[in-house]
């Protein structure tokens, strides 16, 4: 799913956007990525989310979006006013797009701000926070800004290609050996989806580029359009015959169902919502989410049970787990078992000194809270100044100084230590992003000794060792697995987005700090670095006598 709201959304939205027409005859590029049946809900029953209350994750990432494209916005014009027209957002759309063409007609070098007319014919309607003219060749590059990472550091490699990258005011793209992209199909779709609207007005740019400036604003990814065309004019023809109804769609789990309205609502009284019409239907994306289950329905797979009952070779185009763990999880499912072993004895590493850490994050501002469990005992490590804050490299120091005190410690005494948490993609990025950060400040390590660190053994991924030992027909996140073996969380709202809301209350950044808030939110961590105690312990026990998970969770023989 997008980190970024979705675009065909209801009447309302569209007019705080400036759009004032129908919202079920246009596409802009966000409904390009994401759910088909949810785009042909929101064009064919918008009225039925009048009203409803977006999910806080949504809101605060447009938030937090529109933020960041405002402070990008004064940086780059303040630095060179001159270079600059500003189209005034507050204008009617047919205004601000009629003010663009003005501009562009016009020769103006950098346009901010930019919206281009709506196009009844195509369906097409969007905008760029830039567009820049193409010295060399005419026409105009555009150029987005979004609030997520487009590239990471990497270590120079010759033998790699290099993306391109620019700086402003000087768009000179040249292969750069310090980053590696992260690949981000929805800014890309977006750029060309641009790219054709400035071409039905003579304005793109022949070099077939576009730009994204993202969450770190030290550089523009230069995109080479060319390639993408064929793929974004297929995926555009099939979106606007679905909002014009043209398609018919039907539910599929994706990601997405997350946070979508319409998983637990239907678009008309008595119909079943997404949710209830899988479950009715058995639907095969139940246990092979997403594009698992387009390619199944390519082979005239359309429920759990037609997966349960496949027999002989997998087929060619699955690039997916054995295709025999898929047909034991439609069967596990039919069968009601959470878990199934895929290993006769389960492991897990163990030793002397055990420590479970997890963290809190907000957004891509930082890491306020790192909670430990050390003995039983909850240690908490938090900065409760506003993200982003300096404040959050003292707590992060205290946190790591901590952790290696306890290590060396325990080597000292000839014992063996051990780090675990659940899914470590969260902790390493922050790990290593606090490093750079923050590096030079007293008690921060180097980036070489975090990488010491979490490519040693005594760290350990609860997440990875669920994933090789055990098929979960609902889900691998620790709230799936962990009340398996028995534990609960004490607050029953638990979870990622709501700790983004608990997180604004608790630092004040909508009204006066609500210190209940900072309470809920250590109980929220303890609770998590509780659970992954409680999951190591009962997936390889070293206590007599206490829950085995070996005992209670059939394995894939019983399966087959």
């Amino acid at each position: 799913m997008s980190a970024e709201p979705h675009a065909a959304v209801p009447a309302e939205v569209c007019e705080s956007a400036g759009y004032t027409a129908a919202p079920s005859a246009f596409v802009d590029a966000r409904s390009l990525i994401g759910c088909r049946h949810r785009l042909h809900l929101n064009s064919a029953h918008p009225e039925v989310l009048t009203g409803v209350t977006e999910d806080v994750g949504v809101t605060q990432r447009r938030e937090a979006a529109t933020a960041h494209r405002e402070r990008v916005r004064d940086q780059l014009i303040a630095a060179e006013p001159e270079r600059w027209t500003v189209i005034a957002p507050g204008r009617p759309a047919g205004a601000r797009a009629a003010d663009t063409m003005r501009a562009c007609a016009e020769g103006a070098e950098r346009i901010w701000g930019a919206l281009l007319p709506q196009e009844p014919d195509t369906g097409r309607r969007g905008g760029s926070e830039i567009l820049l003219r193409d010295q060399d060749r005419g026409g105009y590059i555009p150029i987005i800004v979004v609030n997520h990472k487009v590239t990471d550091p990497r270590q120079p490699d010759p033998a790699e290609h290099h993306p391109l990258t620019t700086g402003l005011p000087d768009w000179k793209p040249q292969p750069d050996r310090t980053v590696r992209v992260r690949n981000q199909p929805r800014d890309q779709q977006r750029l060309v989806h641009l790219y054709r609207m400035l071409q039905r007005h003579g304005l793109a740019s022949p070099a077939l580029v576009g730009g994204v400036i993202g969450f770190h604003t030290d550089r523009v990814l230069v995109h080479e359009l060319g390639p993408l065309l064929d793929d974004y004019d297929r995926r555009y023809a099939d979106r606007i015959a679905v909002v014009r109804g043209e398609l018919p769609t039907v539910p599929s789990k994706v990601p997405e169902c997350r946070q979508c309205p319409w998983w637990t609502r239907s678009e008309t009284p008595g119909a079943p919502s997404c949710e209830r019409w899988l479950v009715d239907h058995h639907d095969v994306s139940l246990v092979a989410a997403g594009s698992r289950a387009e390619v199944l329905r390519r082979h005239d797979v359309d429920t759990i049970e037609d997966l349960a009952n496949w027999t002989g070779e997998a087929p060619d185009d699955w690039q997916y787990e054995p295709f025999e763990e898929a047909v034991v999880t439609a069967r596990a499912w039919m069968s009601g078992a959470p878990l199934v072993r895929r290993v006769e004895r389960l492991w897990v590493r163990r030793a002397d000194v055990e420590v479970d850490v997890d963290l809190e994050s907000y957004q891509e501002y930082g890491a306020y809270l790192w909670g430990t469990l050390l003995d039983g005992v909850y240690r908490p490590f938090v900065s409760w100044d506003p993200l982003p804050t300096t404040d959050e490299a003292r707590s992060f120091a205290e946190f790591w100084t901590w952790l290696m005190d306890i290590r060396a410690e325990a080597v000292a005494a000839g014992k063996t230590f051990a780090a675990y948490c659940y899914s470590r993609t969260a902790e390493d990025k922050w790990l290593y992003e606090s490093a750079r950060r923050f590096a030079g400040l007293p008690g921060i390590p180097t980036e070489a000794q975090v990488r010491e660190f979490v490519d040693g053994p005594q760290w350990v991924d609860m997440f990875e060792a669920v994933s090789t030992q055990f098929i979960c027909p609902n889900g691998k996140g620790l709230k799936k697995i962990a009340p398996v073996a028995g534990f609960g969380w004490r607050d029953p709202e638990a979870g990622g987005e709501a700790s983004m809301s608990w997180y604004r209350q608790a630092v004040g950044y909508d009204g006066p700090p609500d210190l209940s808030q900072r309470t809920r939110l250590f109980e929220y961590n303890e609770d998590d670095v509780r659970a992954t105690k409680a999951l190591r312990d009962w997936m390889y026990p070293t206590e007599p006598g206490g829950r085995s998970a070996e005992a209670e969770v059939p394995a894939m023989a019983d399966f087959r």
